[in-house]
């Protein structure tokens, strides 16, 4: 996964063809790709498909010119996870079967895959539908057993019509692309904001509130959940506010602000209930920079509500 909007799989196959008896027929090598392009502002997923680099070694008396080998792709909806009536929309045609000859000629196959939707915004219902495209292939020969693998490669996709929250209007994601925030400890603009992140991390025991045992979330192996609710974020940061002024007491008229980590933004906020967050003093101007970079990497991956991402600090 290279983003939420490309994708690939790249597979080198090899396969020995045998006849009923288990005796060898022929090999056969090829490298299969399938990339990937979905949108942001459009509900459409494009799959450019290939078969490439094909060589054969046949026993005496077998003909490779006879192989053929098939692709043919499927689709599902995922209903509990989708928005009522969830639909897509596959390409006119799925299936492809040729010559070995025919797949060098012509390698490629494009399919476009789109969703429907109202043309109207309802904050109510962000139509959206969770689905997954699933390639088959087979190779076959007149004399050998049909070779199937009923999953060649798949993709896990998902439409929307979130609106002005996920950026564009409605778009198209790969749901199994990793989304991080990175931010930089050399950064000027918001080197506060990569500092405590960093410590409520990695040295919990320096960040307030303090106790035993204490674990912040947001790394590597525990993402954060990005939270729409304007009320419950309101929360968070009054929550936040109110740990701030209790540890270091009043700071108005100062350039300080009361930095948060995980954000008000996500459903780990310190009104979570679990103790497992930081707040920090730090410089208004950082702490407004750092709210900006985790706005834009919302908008910029269609992240929606309960959506997870981490939090990377590099040097």
């Amino acid at each position: 996964m290279k983003s939420r909007f490309e994708s690939c799989v790249h597979q080198p196959v090899y396969l020995k063809l045998l006849d009923d008896k288990r005796r060898l027929r022929g090999e056969l090598w090829f490298d299969l790709w399938m990339l990937g392009f979905a949108y942001d502002g459009s509900r459409r997923v494009d799959y450019v498909t290939s078969v490439e680099n094909i060589r054969t070694q046949a026993v005496s008396g077998e003909d490779p010119a006879t192989w053929r080998i098939s692709q043919s792709f499927d689709h599902s909806i995922n209903a509990s996870a989708s928005s009522p009536n969830p639909e897509i929309s596959k390409p006119a045609t799925t299936a492809r079967a040729g010559t070995i000859a025919e797949w060098t000629t012509n390698p490629t196959q494009v399919l476009t895959y789109t969703s429907p939707d109202t043309g109207t915004l309802d904050p109510a219902n962000p139509q959206i539908v969770q689905g997954q495209v699933i390639m088959e292939m087979s190779v076959t020969s007149p004399t050998a057993a049909p070779w199937v693998e009923s999953n060649m490669a798949y993709s896990n996709i998902r439409f929307d019509y979130a609106g002005r929250p996920a950026g564009k209007y409605k778009g198209t994601v790969f749901t199994e692309a990793r989304v991080e925030l990175a931010m930089s400890l050399s950064d000027p603009t918001v080197k506060q904001s990569a500092r405590h992140i960093l410590d409520a991390q990695q040295f919990p025991e320096r960040t307030f509130p303090s106790w035993p045992g204490k674990t912040v979330p947001g790394g590597n192996d525990e993402p954060l959940h990005r939270l729409i609710d304007v009320d419950k974020q309101k929360a968070n940061r009054k929550r936040s506010i109110e740990q701030c002024e209790d540890a270091w007491g009043d700071y108005t008229g100062t350039r300080l602000q009361c930095d948060e980590y995980p954000f008000a933004s996500t459903k780990e906020g310190s009104m979570n209930g679990d103790n497992r967050y930081s707040v920090r003093l730090i410089d208004g101007s950082d702490n407004g920079a750092g709210g900006n970079l985790i706005q834009s990497l919302y908008e910029q991956n269609r992240i929606l509500d309960n959506d997870p991402f981490y939090v990377k600090i590099v040097p």
